[in-house]
């Protein structure tokens, strides 16, 4: 019989009264000065684990091995004055994230990493050097795997009707985070309802990391190295698991992610949009120019907005080339403006859609930018279609929202 795809785990959690503490926002959406401002008067902030440097002189070295070790130490201090405690036996989780009108129901599992590197758990991103292997130090350092992977799945009736039975119980706690949003935890701990989670995931023919891809590559760099060094290998230990939340496909939200750039490569206005027009059909708009369908962009540049449509016709064999974020660069960022890897470009930043038009507009008026693009948000359906055929997306292709917490639930590699 195959490894599970996904299995129960014994989780390490705020006790009820000190949730709303320890919850906190996901480390790599805030930077350490942020980090600090929100955690300095709670202690129990799950910051101190997860951006220890927080706690550290501002001058220290986020890499530095004192960081991972006082993470370390931040943890087994909440561990011994029992603000976190183990779960005595595996069980599976329920996790419902509320975002004023969205709302989002998951299960909280433990994802295989056998599956994850025989594409049953597929990926669509790149990840950095440099952000994975801070990953793999800070899982050593923990010796456990405290950062969630947004994961989806097609709809499926057996989950369903488990997640409508347990959601239906009054959870184990419920806490509202950054942004407004609630964050509502249960725990599925019949032998009955842990079976029907296990078997519904084993019939699924793949899941899809959705966010988390550096977590994921970094979990699966971590098991490489244990299992070399585990006298008893046997697949089956916590370290050949990772933590995952995976939701339904039709209850995620991706927003748009959008592109600013420095400089218009040596081209004065005119020139940049007559360079434009060459490949786009360019009309003025009175206002933000958002898109509003696949295939169309906004651009903002010299304090005007402008809509744009593709002039060629869309690539459809190649689900890659078809998204709207490679239509830009390659027709536009790339040859037009020059920018060269996305992952390294020092001259393209990147704008989640959380942050507003009015975002894109500051960046350009301030002087920082010189022109801003806004897309239409990549569909589940094309990341699905991108995984499927072994390729990945660009970079920021999706920016998925609500944010999953840190601090609800961490996976012990024991």
């Amino acid at each position: 019989m195959s490894d599970p795809l996904v299995r129960p785990f014994a989780g390490l959690r705020p006790v009820p009264e000190r949730a709303a503490e320890v919850a906190a926002p996901p480390y790599d959406v805030l930077n350490a000065d942020e980090a600090r401002a929100l955690a300095t008067t709670n202690p129990w902030s799950f910051l101190h684990i997860s951006k220890p440097e927080i706690d550290l002189p501002p001058e220290t070295d986020p890499y530095s091995d004192a960081v991972y070790a006082r993470g370390a130490e931040n943890l087994a201090c909440m561990v011994d004055e029992g603000i976190l405690t183990r779960d005595p036996a595996p069980r599976y989780y329920v996790y419902r994230l509320v975002m004023g009108a969205h709302v989002q129901t998951g299960i909280v599992g433990a994802g295989s990493i056998a599956a994850y590197q025989a594409n049953r758990i597929r990926r669509h991103e790149f990840t950095t050097p440099l952000k994975e292997n801070d990953r793999v130090r800070q899982i050593d350092a923990l010796n456990a795997q405290t950062g969630p992977v947004m994961v989806t799945h097609r709809r499926d009736a057996a989950l369903t009707v488990v997640i409508d039975r347990v959601t239906a119980r009054p959870p184990a706690y419920a806490v509202t985070g950054k942004g407004g949003v609630d964050h509502t935890f249960w725990v599925v701990d019949g032998t009955d309802e842990i079976d029907a989670v296990s078997t519904a995931f084993d019939a699924m023919h793949a899941i899809y990391i959705a966010d988390g891809h550096h977590r994921s590559a970094a979990a699966a760099r971590v098991a490489a190295a244990r299992r070399t060094a585990d006298p008893t290998p046997r697949g089956d230990k916590a370290y050949d698991y990772f933590l995952i939340v995976s939701f339904p496909d039709d209850e995620m939200q991706i927003l748009d992610y959008n592109r600013v750039v420095t400089d218009l490569n040596g081209l004065r206005v005119d020139e940049f949009l007559d360079r434009v027009r060459d490949v786009f059909t360019v009309s003025d708009s009175t206002g933000a120019a958002k898109p509003d369908r696949v295939r169309s962009f906004g651009m903002y540049v010299d304090g005007r907005w402008h809509r744009l449509q593709p002039k060629a016709p869309t690539p459809t064999d190649d689900p890659v080339a078809a998204l709207d974020i490679s239509l830009l660069g390659e027709r536009l960022l790339y040859p037009v403006l020059g920018i060269g890897d996305p992952r390294t470009e020092k001259r393209i930043d990147f704008v989640g859609g959380i942050h507003g038009m009015a975002e894109l507009e500051r960046r350009v008026n301030s002087g920082e930018m010189a022109v801003a693009f806004a897309l239409y948000p990549t569909s589940l359906t094309d990341l699905m279609a991108v995984a499927d055929a072994g390729t990945v997306m660009p970079p920021k292709s999706t920016w998925f929202e609500p944010k999953l917490a840190d601090g609800l639930v961490s996976l012990v590699l024991d």
